[in-house]
């Protein structure tokens, strides 16, 4: 071609939550059983959803306004049922107006990123979710600026190293913050929510908190909503109902804004978003008809702690299997449904190996290993040897060497398997050279 197309940031568009299913994929052909521990999806780990939730969903099914359009900021009467719990918290008040729907967090994402200053750099944790980091990224055209998690303080962030990095680096305009944490489980109090607040005011930064896990806390943990703490700060909260009701394939994402009068700048960078959704007309229908009737339902509250249960349970029996396995570090996670397993330093090497029983297989994985991440090799022979996916921390924006699981699988027995299975085959790879 006589131009190049190619945007400078399309290098930085990496998923490897999905991309590592193109190898699981080409395993399955070769005969491989997959198990499925890479993505959040707990619909497709067996959860369902209750038969009230399914009632109301069907009822407006049947309802033609269910098939039209709806209001480019979305559907009113629930971006006001959204405003009052918002306002019910306290801290910052905001009104219909300031929530926007989009089609899922990632189209969110995609355009919070998409439409700032290229200039404009938002500093992240990392380990990141790699639709936050990847996003970021591109729109720059460099590497993900990052602040670092330590997992010896259960994966919190050490606040004078993230200071100082917004202090010396004035292209920082924005700080992303995501809690309960993707991929470490990690809940922060409002305390220290309110000391990363601070640190924006200070430099004058916009912060953006991803909630979408904002209910799934458990383990003792308490944390409070970006709006209760964020105060005359500019920023916004990106929430959702797919991990929630859990309907991850109703792809209904919306934003609550808070604090744009204040700041004429921020305003007008909103203002882009909100016309970049017009060009669509409006996101999903349906879903958002829902939310009023689904979260503002008396059984609710009910569904949720049923669901916290369920979660510490599983991130109990895990922790307490996890914890005893040489050679690696966790910690208990206190939110969502992840768990991170870090190897300890110096304990890999590319010479260690799992045993695949089916030769086919075998000769693709070895193919696979030349020249990439040491945590990486492990998770490529884990997925070979026993058919188990999980995710490298590598594929995270991080430095760190180990792995993502999820805490999703219905299935007693099946978890069981799954997790004793992956903590058998870290015993035996690191023991293997």
């Amino acid at each position: 071609m006589r131009r190049n197309i190619v945007h400078e940031g399309s290098g930085q568009l990496t998923y490897e939550i999905r991309e590592i299913v193109q190898v699981a994929d080409e395993l399955a052909q070769l005969g491989r059983e997959i198990t499925w521990e890479n993505i959040g999806d707990p619909i497709q780990k067996g959860e369902k959803l209750p038969q009230w939730i399914k009632d109301i969903i069907v009822d407006l099914a049947l309802q033609d306004k269910s098939y039209g359009y709806v209001a480019t900021l979305g559907v009113k009467e629930t971006r006001r049922f959204l405003a009052e719990q918002v306002n019910k918290r306290g801290g910052c008040r905001i009104t219909e107006s300031d929530i926007a729907f989009f089609n899922g967090l990632g189209d969110a994402v995609a355009k919070v990123f998409g439409f700032l200053k290229r200039e404009a750099r938002v500093i992240g944790p990392s380990p990141a979710y790699s639709t936050h980091s990847s996003a970021e990224a591109a729109h720059s055209g460099y590497e993900h600026l990052t602040y670092d998690l330590d997992p010896r303080r259960n994966w919190m962030p050490d606040l004078t190293d993230l200071e100082n990095k917004v202090k010396y680096n004035d292209s920082i305009a924005g700080m992303l913050i995501i809690n309960p944490d993707n991929p470490t489980g990690t809940v922060y109090a409002r305390d220290f929510l309110e000391k990363m607040v601070d640190i924006a005011r200070r430099y004058r930064l916009f912060v953006m908190c991803d909630e979408i896990y904002a209910h799934i806390v458990y383990n003792g943990a308490k944390t409070v909503h970006l709006s209760e703490v964020i105060g005359d700060v500019p920023g916004m909260a990106l929430r959702g109902i797919s991990k929630e009701f859990p309907w991850p394939g109703a792809r209904c994402g919306w934003l609550e804004i808070f604090n744009q009068e204040k700041h004429p700048t921020f305003k007008q960078y909103i203002k882009s978003l909100i016309n970049a959704k017009m060009l669509e007309v409006c996101s999903t229908s349906l879903p958002q008809y829902s939310i009023p009737r689904v979260i503002g339902d008396p059984r609710y509250e009910g569904h949720l702690k049923h669901r916290r249960e369920m979660f510490e349970k599983r991130v109990n029996e895990a922790y307490d299997l996890f914890s005893k396995v040489p050679g690696i570090y966790v910690t208990r996670p206190q939110g969502a449904f992840y768990m991170a397993i870090l190897f300890d330093p110096g304990v890999l090497n590319d010479r260690q190996f799992l045993n695949i029983d089916l030769p086919e297989v075998k000769k693709y994985i070895e193919a696979k290993i030349t020249d990439v991440d040491l945590d990486k090799r492990f998770v490529y022979y884990l997925l070979g040897a026993t058919g188990i996916c999980v995710v490298p921390l590598t594929g995270f924006c991080c430095t760190k060497q180990g792995f993502r699981l999820t805490l999703l699988e219905t299935d007693d027995e099946k978890r069981r398997w799954t997790f004793n299975s992956i903590a058998k085959s870290i015993k035996e790879y690191l023991a293997s050279a």
